[in-house]
């Protein structure tokens, strides 16, 4: 399979490959299989009853403990934090060992099951992983933090089959002006956007939430703009432009900055996703959506004659 952002990792103890990868920005695909799986037990149990017991998207499990997605029955509930909770903890000491420039600092998102088809699921636009985006917004103000995502696919059979159009430069380069992106002024904290905090940390000290997983920030605003866009706007998805598509084997697995690589899953049923908030100062800042956004001139200067 080659690919202009897939990059092959043929060993993943290599020092450094891992983050050179991510830093491209690319998709690092594991040609080992550096995570323990469930037991055969576990995998049977989520592929053949969690589809059946499902009661939103995914099931998925919150660095507090919280198990969302499962329904109601507490031996299920039970049985899912256990399996999820091995594989977070399994990853997050992955992600330390093998690529700790990366790792130094990250918060956890969460750990996440994928138990149905992707393919025909009637979701909306903005909920549909068969559209090409790039990830925004779903973990409160990051301010330019990066989101890493690491998937398993646990199909005993199929692979699961992505499509992309590039990387976050590619798509900035073609649509910067439309999104309204290629100024540094997008990451500018309007009235708008000072009001929207100042009501966040008030019903932060009222309920005791943590203001960072309600809050935004410019930056978040503008990536989910660029996120809505390219969901909802046609021409983009049938743009050729940069369109290849990926086909991941059963029981492999691959690490990519989701904010960084263009990316929808057309196909596939049976995946572990675990997602991490990473400093944007642990990355080379160049491939950097931030970045890339800040230097919006430079962004704009690159765009081919028309």
């Amino acid at each position: 399979m080659t690919s202009s952002v897939l990059i092959p990792i043929p060993t993943s103890d290599e020092p450094g490959a891992i983050a050179d990868a991510l830093a491209r920005p690319g998709i690092a695909w594991l040609q080992d299989q550096p995570f323990p799986l469930p037991s055969e037990a576990d995998l049977q149990f989520f592929r053949d009853e969690l589809p059946k017991r499902l009661d939103r998207k995914n099931v998925s499990l919150y660095p507090n403990g919280t198990l969302k997605g499962a329904g109601a029955d507490a031996a299920v509930i039970e049985r899912v934090r256990r399996v999820l909770s091995a594989r977070m903890q399994s990853v997050t000491a992955f992600l330390e060992r093998c690529a700790p420039s990366v790792a130094k600092g990250m918060r956890l998102g969460t750990t996440s099951f994928r138990p149905i088809e992707e393919q025909g699921r009637d979701l909306s636009a903005h909920a549909s992983n068969e559209l090409i985006h790039v990830d925004a917004g779903a973990y409160g103000a990051t301010h330019g933090d990066r989101i890493l995502r690491v998937f398993t696919n646990v199909n005993p059979s199929l692979p699961r089959v992505w499509t992309t159009k590039g990387d976050i430069h590619a798509v900035l380069r073609r649509y910067a002006d439309r999104v309204g992106l290629s100024s540094p002024a997008a990451l500018a904290q309007g009235p708008f956007g000072k009001l929207y905090s100042a009501l966040c940390r008030g019903l932060g000290f009222v309920t005791g939430l943590p203001t960072t997983a309600i809050d935004t920030s410019p930056y978040d605003r503008a990536m989910r703009r660029l996120h809505n866009f390219m969901k909802d706007t046609p021409a983009f998805q049938s743009d050729p432009a940069g369109h290849e598509e990926l086909s991941f084997p059963p029981f492999s697995s691959w690490l990519v900055f989701t904010d960084a690589v263009s990316h929808a899953c057309i196909r596939g049923q049976f995946a572990f996703v675990d997602t991490f908030i990473i400093p944007r100062e642990n990355v080379a800042a160049a491939s950097a959506p931030w970045s890339l956004i800040e230097r919006g001139v430079a962004v704009r200067a690159a765009l081919p004659p028309s």
